[in-house]
């Protein structure tokens, strides 16, 4: 079945050259209650986030996708993930600034370092839209749209002095709000670095203003690969037909496209929901990456499922989507203890030598497993050994 993707609306009075200019884009965010009430009808709830927003969290949105939100429904989707409510007011049954621990993992200015062979470059505090479950509350939303020199300098310093870091991931705030010749000086200084392989950029520039992903812009990436960009899409309806032109784009330009999807209560906690996002992404030849849980930040309660309900949301999915649609539900520890994979629990008993299945289906057999004796060590195992160390005490 060949699937069908629809146009955002241009508002009246807009042209179409702006409309799908992405500077343009930043430069009419909708910004204030103002803004959003000139467009939304407010409702209590709303009216009273954006009255306590200075003292939680940013509010920005492209006009873009603002236009994917109903006009008059506060539980619409989109709306629910762009728009304060008052329920970021309370403290909720988990509430942290810092959900990652990312403070206490920032050996350099602008360096998150959790994992031996790979860094978060935090490039920019900026986004386009500021996402109401965000995780980086405590960083994004500042005033620094690209990196000061002399952090920048010092964080290039790093990754040069680490070279057991073989993957940079360009983050912040939003990668993409930066122009392309910021973006380009960015990935050549590392790509001038021996030791770092691969190229990560994480942006939802994709989904909140896709005009972003120009053909400048993708022949700019294709000089520097590896380039990986791992988009955030959460919802069909954020997949427009502006939405999957920008992904066609990036792959036909030899960039791969990976999505990290965020459980949220009330938005997408469904498994047909899920399915929808997967399949649409996978036709579009963006695999789905990650199904996360939403990190307890602050004002986030309200937003949260529970794990519970997102095990439950998987093992529906699990024998209904291939493994290519199928997005690794993951969990990340609080206070920095990294990802954690969360998987439904098919084994039912246990013995010495073998488990006992019950698959999705209804299915059950055992596993036993190989006889010890018979088991070897591979021969040329030795000459990976020193590279395997390097990697383990890379961080160090």
């Amino acid at each position: 079945m060949k699937l069908h993707f629809h146009s955002a609306p241009v508002p009246e009075g807009v042209s179409l050259a702006d409309w799908q200019n992405w500077q343009w884009q930043l430069r009419h965010s909708l910004k204030t209650k103002d803004d959003f009430a000139s467009r939304f009808v407010l409702s209590e709830h709303e009216a009273a986030g954006f009255d306590a927003a200075g003292s939680t969290f940013q509010i920005r949105s492209t006009p873009y996708y603002a236009s994917l939100a109903a006009t008059d429904e506060p539980k619409d989707p989109i709306r629910q993930i762009l728009m304060p409510t008052k329920h970021e007011l309370k403290f909720g049954a988990q509430a942290l600034l810092d959900p990652l621990g990312e403070k206490r993992n920032n050996p350099a200015p602008r360096i998150i370092h959790r994992y031996p062979d790979r860094v978060l470059f935090l490039v920019t505090d900026t986004c386009s839209v500021y996402c109401r479950y965000c995780t980086r509350k405590h960083f994004t939303g500042g005033d620094e749209a690209f990196v000061r020199s002399r952090d920048y300098e010092m964080a290039l310093s790093y990754i040069r002095s680490r070279p057991g870091v073989r993957e940079v991931i360009l983050s912040g705030g939003d990668p993409l709000t930066l122009s392309d010749g910021q973006l380009e000086r960015v990935l050549s200084d590392l790509r001038s670095i021996d030791s770092v392989e691969i190229i990560r950029i994480g942006s939802r520039m994709p989904v909140v203003c896709p005009m972003r992903v120009t053909p400048e812009l993708v022949a700019m990436l294709r000089k520097f690969h590896p380039v990986f960009l791992m988009t955030h899409f959460n919802h069909p309806r954020e997949i427009t037909r502006e939405a999957a032109d920008a992904l066609t784009l990036l792959v036909d330009h030899g960039v791969p496209v990976f999505n990290q999807l965020v459980l949220l209560n009330g938005i997408n906690n469904d498994a047909a929901i899920i399915q929808a996002v997967s399949r649409r992404l996978l036709y579009l030849r963006a695999k789905p990456y990650y199904m996360f849980q939403c990190d307890p930040s602050e004002g986030t309660d309200h937003l949260r499922t529970s794990v519970d309900e997102s095990l439950a949301i998987q093992r529906e999915l699990w024998g209904r989507l291939s493994g290519l649609a199928m997005p690794n539900l993951s969990l990340d520890i609080p206070g920095g203890g990294g990802k954690v994979g969360l998987v439904p629990n098919f084994e039912v008993s246990r013995g010495d030598g073998w488990r006992s299945f019950e698959g999705w289906d209804g299915v059950r057999a055992d596993y036993v497993d190989p006889d010890p004796a018979g088991r070897a060590r591979p021969i040329d195992a030795d000459q990976y050994q020193d590279e395997w160390a390097e990697l383990v005490s890379a961080k160090n």
